[in-house]
């Protein structure tokens, strides 16, 4: 069986509510490749290192390249568009352990 992958956005200087479009965009582009929030702008804290985050969400999916696909997909695109000079994201895609 296939890993599954999980992006991770690291959010800086985002205007929370000015980002309600690119929220609405995102969604869907999320559930359209299988994708499901794990967190989601939650309570977190820095154990260790320099980050400053804002807020961080991850997410979910069924695979690496469904994850790509997501990132590349032209609902995503739209996404990314609308958030454009509202916050500083910092993503990456992770593949996990392979299931059992």
């Amino acid at each position: 069986m296939e890993a599954k992958a999980y992006v991770i956005v690291v959010a800086r200087r985002a205007d929370h509510d000015a980002l309600a479009r690119y929220r609405e965009l995102s969604a869907p582009a999320v559930a359209e490749h299988g994708g499901r929030y794990l967190a989601r702008g939650g309570r977190f804290t820095v154990l260790e290192g320099q980050w400053q985050p804002q807020r961080v969400v991850i997410v979910e999916f069924p695979s690496f390249a469904a994850a790509q696909a997501f990132y590349d997909s032209e609902s995503y695109r739209a996404a990314r568009a609308a958030r454009e000079g509202l916050a500083e994201f910092d993503m990456l895609v992770v593949e996990g352990l392979p299931s059992a």
